[in-house]
Formats: C-alpha cells, sequence, structure tokens
C-alpha cells in the first residue's frame, strides 16, 4: 500500500468534504444544510472540515465553483458574426444552467450557482456590485472584438446580464416561468438598441500621474488567469493593477487607457480568500467559462485577472497591508518597473504613464509604492 503525503492527505479529505457537501446542499439546500451532517456524510470530524473550509458559506461556495470548473467547454471554430449574434450565443450559453423539471429544488438551486440567502450581509453585497461591474466589463469588450469600430459595449453586456440573471431568479422562485428560448432570442435583439454608451469618468483628468521608476521585476510565476483558463504572464508589456475586492470596476481604466499591443493584468486581492476571494472566483470563473464557448481565444477580453489568495504578487511589487479597498498600479517595461501609482485612479495613471524604456533592464531595486 503506497503511503500518502501530507498534501496528498490534505487533498484527499478536500474532495471528501466537497463530494458530501454537495450531496448536503442538493438534498436540503444552503439554508438547512448542516455542517454535522456533511462531516458525517464524508466520515470525517467536524473540524476537519472546518479546518479546510472556515464556514458554512466557504464551503457552499468552494461546491460552486466545483461546479463551474468542472463543466466541459469547447471553443468555437469560429468568432460571431455579430454583437447580435454573439449575446444570443451567450445567453443560450449561460442558460443551460437552468434547472430540469425533475431536478430537485435545492438541486436547481445548486444548478444555478444561486446566492439567494448566502449573501447576507453588507461586504458580500458590496463585493458583488463591483464584480457585476467587472462582468460586464469582460462581456462588453468582448462583443466589442465583434466590431472593431462600435461604441463601448458595457452598458449593452450590463443589460444582458440583468435579463439573465432575472430570468436564473425567476426560474428559481417560480420553476418553470419564462422560456428560455424567447429570453435567448430577446438578447439577440438588444444588440440594436442605441444605449450612448461613452466612457468619460468625471474624476480621470483629476488622477496624480505615475510616479517614474527604475524598478527590478520578478514576476510570480504559475499564477492561473480565470478569463482564459491558461497561465498569466506577468513579465509582459503593459499594466498591472493590483485591485481590492471593492475597486474591481477600475479595471476598465486600464483598459481604456493601456496603449496599443499591452497587457492589462488586473491582480485581485482581498482580507478573506476563503468567501470573498471564492465568491470573485465563482462569478468570474463562470462567466469566462461562457465568453469561452462563444468567443475565440483573439477575441476574448484584453484583460488578465488572476487572485492573488497568497499575496505573490502583491509581495513582488513591494505593496504593504492589502485589502478589500486597495487601488495600485504599476508599468512594466522590457521587463522592468517603469512607473507606480497608488490611490484612485492609479490603473489609469500606470497605463497613461509618459516612460521611455529603462537603459539597463533589471538593474535597480524594488521600491514599495506610497
Amino acid at each position: 500500500m503506497v503511503r500518502l503525503t501530507r498534501a496528498q492527505q490534505q487533498e484527499r479529505t478536500r474532495a471528501s468534504v466537497l463530494a458530501a457537501a454537495k450531496e448536503e446542499f442538493t438534498e436540503y439546500g444552503y439554508a438547512l444544510a448542516k455542517i454535522d451532517r456533511i462531516a458525517e456524510r464524508a466520515e470525517l470530524t467536524r473540524g476537519a472540515v472546518y479546518s479546510n473550509f472556515p464556514s458554512k458559506r466557504a464551503l457552499y461556495l468552494a461546491v460552486l465553483i466545483d461546479l463551474v470548473e468542472n463543466t466541459a467547454t469547447a471553443a468555437p471554430s469560429a468568432p460571431p458574426a455579430s454583437p447580435g449574434d454573439a449575446l444570443g450565443l451567450f445567453a443560450r450559453t449561460w442558460l443551460e444552467r437552468l434547472p430540469l423539471v425533475d431536478d430537485t429544488t435545492a438541486g436547481g438551486r445548486l444548478q444555478l450557482r444561486s446566492l439567494v440567502g448566502v449573501l447576507d450581509d453588507e461586504r458580500a453585497r458590496t463585493t458583488l456590485a463591483q464584480v457585476t461591474r467587472l462582468e460586464a466589463l469582460l462581456l462588453g469588450t468582448a462583443l466589442e472584438s465583434c466590431a472593431p469600430e462600435s461604441p463601448r459595449r458595457v452598458r449593452l453586456a450590463a443589460l444582458a446580464l440583468t435579463l439573465l440573471d432575472g430570468s436564473g431568479h425567476l426560474a428559481e422562485i417560480a420553476p418553470g416561468s419564462g422560456d428560455p428560448f424567447d429570453v435567448a432570442r430577446a438578447c439577440t435583439h438588444l444588440a440594436g438598441i442605441e444605449l450612448t454608451d461613452t466612457w468619460a469618468p468625471p474624476h480621470l483628468p483629476f488622477v496624480a500621474a505615475a510616479t517614474p521608476c527604475e524598478d527590478t521585476w520578478t514576476p510570480p510565476s504559475g499564477l492561473p488567469d480565470l478569463i482564459s483558463g491558461d497561465g498569466a504572464d506577468l513579465g509582459a508589456d503593459g499594466v498591472i493593477a493590483v485591485l481590492g475586492a471593492n475597486r474591481l470596476a477600475a479595471a476598465e481604466e486600464a483598459v481604456r487607457a493601456v496603449r496599443p499591443g499591452e497587457q492589462v493584468t488586473v491582480a485581485v486581492t482581498t482580507g478573506d480568500p476563503a468567501e470573498t476571494g471564492r465568491l470573485i472566483r465563482l462569478r468570474v470563473g463562470d462567466l469566462a467559462g461562457c465568453l469561452r464557448r462563444v468567443f475565440t481565444a483573439d477575441a476574448l477580453p484584453p484583460l488578465r485577472l488572476v487572485l492573488d489568495d497568497h499575496a505573490a504578487i502583491v509581495s513582488a511589487l513591494g505593496l504593504t497591508e492589502p485589502g478589500d479597498e486597495t487601488e495600485a498600479a504599476v508599468r512594466v517595461q522590457n521587463g522592468a518597473i517603469v512607473a507606480r501609482a497608488h490611490g484612485r485612479g492609479a490603473a489609469h495613471a500606470a497605463a497613461t504613464a509618459n516612460t521611455t524604456p529603462p537603459r539597463k533592464p533589471g538593474r535597480g531595486h524594488p521600491r514599495a509604492a506610497p
């Protein structure tokens, strides 16, 4: 008999807890599920469950993440012909989560990735509000790739996501209500609505300029990009924005200002990886999975998103005391950090920094942001 390593044993225990929790949530739903019963199902102690997941909410989010990340995806052979076609395809993909008539009520809610009764505090709702704005940016910029000369499509994306989320909520509280095919057709026609979508945040002209520097940059490796599903290349020329969970909407400031051909990476930091971090991973991962089934790789959003749960990026950048309100950014050029910004508008400031390539890449000393 092969003796398991400590890491292998921990992974086996975690998998047992997740499997037992999925059974519990499918049978009882989130509100009535009990940690004691989950431990009994997994043939573990209550303490073993909590050693892997600090709360029932963290465990429920982990079950949903496991469901999302184990859903099969297939990349399309060709990009959508128009924003309307893209929205219709996206809607049909998204609506596959609607429960079937023979699903149990609790099981249907799990299939819907329902968060009703789960986000019952102000902190979680604040994070979700920021995540929905990030979701609209991701879908909106993907739609823009279908018609490069078209205007901003983020408001259109937000409208489509509102319709889809509403149909999901209705399916949860009134099973059988609404026709998903009608919803998908409606999303297709939304692309024809004139929303006068512009990008002109009033605070950007007053953002302080980034501080030029010439700092060594040793990017962490092996961190996954939630959007593409591949590893994130943190050494590429462009902007790395470190955003707290309550500042995710600032990602668009870098996307709109970055120079052609450069990369925008958002490293998400939070004081609560177990719950807040998992909420972001669930929502962004779920949306990205749908995007990857509709858009070809070159049409995905021009953004890389990394959850910096272990502060690998934060530490490498020399940032101190990161949290949900953090907003900082750097410009990377020729393998070195050439500008730093901190505070509101940092992503925009780093993206628009007037810099010249460092004379000798790799020289200099890391410097913490102010």
